[in-house]
């Protein structure tokens, strides 16, 4: 049976020194291979303590690569922790009436003038 980690224990392994990664819900812990990651530190780092699954295969790992996967799986996240990480966050719901209170006086006189103009042309202009 594979261990069952906390999202806590998760999350606190976050660094260069000690670094899990969750791909496709099991728990991997990369410590050892981020030097050798062919895309450099950098892209396991910023999926440290978040679902990677959807980076992971985005990238369309190799087949050799998944071969790797075994040799680092530490066990699976805890259910609450995979509940957590997967519910999406919710959208700002956005304010219409900031959007006028912030609108330069320009969107208001801009077409009064140019309606000022288009009359004033059409008077002087005859």
């Amino acid at each position: 049976m594979a261990k069952v980690i906390t999202l806590e224990e998760f999350q606190a392994h976050n660094t260069r020194d000690s670094l899990y990664v969750l791909v496709h819900e099991k728990v991997y812990d990369v410590t050892k291979f981020i030097d050798e990651h062919p895309g450099g530190d950098e892209v396991i780092l910023t999926e440290a303590g978040k679902d990677a699954t959807d980076a992971f295969e985005d990238v369309g790992h190799s087949d050799e690569a998944r071969e790797l996967l075994p040799g680092m799986l530490i066990g699976e996240l805890d259910k609450d922790g995979l509940l957590k990480l997967k519910s999406p966050k919710p959208a700002p719901i956005p304010v219409v009436h900031d959007a006028v209170e912030k609108g330069s006086n320009m969107m208001y006189f801009l077409p009064l003038g140019l309606l000022g103009a288009y009359f004033a042309w059409r008077l002087y202009g005859a």
